[in-house]
């Protein structure tokens, strides 16, 4: 087949194209843009703090076990005092907490506790782990941690130390 002039066939035409005009991707971009101002509004945010209870207790349950592993780990050092973790805040709602060394007074661990949720106990802010793991006197036996619905009661046993986290 032979051209004459300069002038394409529209098969070679769509043949020789290889990119998007600068029309199209802006057209692109404004539909993507439309869809996501009217979907991120209908998103379902209470979801994310149901799983940010969750979240929360088993960072406690964590921080828990961790102290009474700390007071056991150093019994031969530290026989009497033990180690505890302190709640900070009002009784109704902890803000924070951190992990002591009760012989030296020694901050081992602090966190902060997400603001969407509610960290509460009935008594005190502490909690008191002997040398052997058991839960000293003075301790909490209880704490309450919930978002959006979701409860969950962090439960330590106080003969032997052993945390239990159960769903409300």
């Amino acid at each position: 087949m032979q051209k004459r002039g300069k002038g394409f066939t529209s098969v070679e035409l769509i043949r020789r194209r290889k990119g998007f005009s600068l029309v199209e991707a802006v057209m692109v971009v404004l539909f993507i843009g439309i869809l996501a101002a009217v979907a991120i509004p209908r998103l379902n945010f209470a979801l994310i703090s149901k799983h940010k209870a969750e979240a929360a207790a088993k960072k406690i349950v964590t921080g828990l076990r961790l102290t009474r592993r700390l007071a056991i780990a150093n019994a031969a050092i530290n026989p009497t005092n033990g180690f505890e973790i302190q709640f900070l805040g009002p009784l109704s709602s902890y803000t924070s907490y951190g992990i002591w060394d009760r012989s030296t007074f020694e901050r081992v661990d602090s966190h902060t506790i997400d603001p969407d949720v509610t960290v509460s106990s009935n008594s005190s802010r502490y909690f008191r782990f002997g040398p052997l793991g058991n839960q000293l006197a003075g301790s909490d036996l209880q704490l309450t941690v919930a978002a959006e619905g979701k409860t969950f009661t962090i439960t330590v046993i106080p003969a032997t130390g052993i945390i239990k986290c159960t769903e409300n």
